[in-house]
């Protein structure tokens, strides 16, 4: 039995799902937002952190204008990086001009049931009868760490999701295994923090992406294709600007794109900041780990084929997330058995709808579908699009958009 019910309960309250309730309040219907607005940037990410997305990749989706992230700070520039507060702040005046009701708590059940086809169990006790469920939980849930280093306790192995403070290392030496802007990033911010880490990559060598150029002439621009949220190109701006093409690629080329596009490389910015208080060594492929002492004993071989022991007093696993629909423990066992899945990733419509009418995924959960886009902050206006739209034609009674904030329609913004 609920308490109460709702056309839409969406379980997040990220990029992705404060986009895709600004959408869903636009039309008029009921809609519940569960979580606190950017609360896994604010608390997941390091401090000190930049994005790597340019500043027009970086927005929210908003159904009017005035709410982008070069709307709210006109000023950015291309190739200048947005420090990690600047964007929690962006992401969190968005929620508060476009979604006023978010609620700071945590969907723990969904399972199907209840007048509305579903029953959403809050960590409150409160159960929200529901039309349809929307989860953008983002990437958390689908933090990825390597065989050889899963078994290992979290004091001695973790993801580079886990930590808001690396000073809690300074003095410590620590492993980053990875060779992308996380990993990179985060072995720059440890030795600001006072330790000593060493970058474990696969690569032969590390990879950095190049200065944009803000202003191109027409010569570049014709022969090194548009600018996009994922880079310079004419199939990075397909993959980027139209990813519900993407979704009519066959399976094997769409997982290919995910994977090969923007493969890990360090942000231009970053790159003479990684000096001589940062250990390197490229080709390592990872082996045997073992605990040793009170550290990590990780066994690497090189391209050689030579065995090489590293030991650290602690393991970062910069390693990428990969979703699985397995791991989101909040779908009640039964409903996430009747979810088609490929490879673990959620098998979606072309309006991000699962094989269970009524439940869809939005973000990371969504790129074996949409492609690398939904990797990133700037697929969240396409992937609310899309649902919100697909939600309203399946609604039967549609409300006057009265729920929204006078605030979000007037056309006068603040910008500081």
């Amino acid at each position: 039995m609920s308490d109460s019910a709702s056309d839409v309960v969406i379980a997040g309250a990220g990029p992705y799902g404060l986009s895709t309730a600004a959408h869903l309040q636009n039309l008029g219907l009921k809609v519940r937002i569960i979580g606190e607005p950017m609360r896994f940037w604010a608390e997941n990410m390091p401090e000190g952190m930049f994005l790597k997305s340019e500043p027009f990749a970086s927005s929210l989706g908003a159904p009017i204008r005035g709410m982008s992230f070069t709307d709210r700070h006109p000023d950015w520039r291309v190739g200048q990086p947005i420090p990690l507060e600047t964007f929690v702040t962006y992401g969190r005046w968005f929620a508060s001009v476009a979604i006023p009701g978010t609620e700071d708590a945590q969907v723990v059940n969904v399972g199907r049931g209840g007048p509305g086809g579903y029953l959403v169990t809050l960590s409150t006790g409160e159960m929200i009868a529901a039309r349809t469920v929307v989860v953008a939980v983002g990437v958390g849930p689908f933090a990825y760490v390597p065989d050889a280093l899963a078994g290992l306790p979290s004091w001695l192995v973790s993801h580079s999701s886990a930590h808001r403070d690396l000073g809690l290392f300074a003095g410590k030496e620590v492993a980053v295994v990875g060779a992308g802007q996380s990993a990179l990033e985060t072995a720059v911010l440890l030795a600001d923090a006072g330790a000593s880490p060493h970058v474990l990559a696969r690569t032969p060598q590390l990879d950095w992406n190049t200065v944009p150029e803000e202003r191109r002439s027409l010569w570049t621009r014709a022969r090194g294709g548009p600018r996009s949220g994922l880079g310079t190109g004419y199939r990075t701006w397909l993959w980027a600007e139209r990813p519900g093409l993407v979704r009519h690629l066959p399976e094997r080329t769409r997982r290919r794109l995910v994977r090969e596009t923007l493969p890990p490389a360090g942000a231009w910015w970053l790159r003479d900041r990684l000096d001589e208080r940062v250990r390197v060594s490229t080709g390592r492929h990872l082996g045997k780990v073992a605990e040793r002492d009170d550290g990590v004993a990780l066994t690497t071989t090189d391209r050689t084929g030579r065995r090489l022991v590293t030991e650290v007093e602690h393991v970062i696993a910069a390693t990428g997330f990969v979703p699985d629909v397995e791991r989101l423990t909040m779908l009640s066992p039964e409903l996430r058995a009747r979810v088609t899945t490929r490879l673990g990733a959620p098998v979606l419509s072309r309006d991000f709808e699962a094989s269970v009418p009524g439940l869809y995924f939005a973000g990371l959960a969504a790129a074996s579908t949409f492609g690398p886009v939904m990797r990133f902050v700037h697929g969240a206006d396409f992937a609310a699009r899309r649902i919100a739209h697909h939600i309203i034609r399946r609604t039967p009674r549609v409300r006057t958009p009265a729920g929204r904030p006078e605030t979000a329609l007037e056309p006068d913004i603040p910008t500081r």
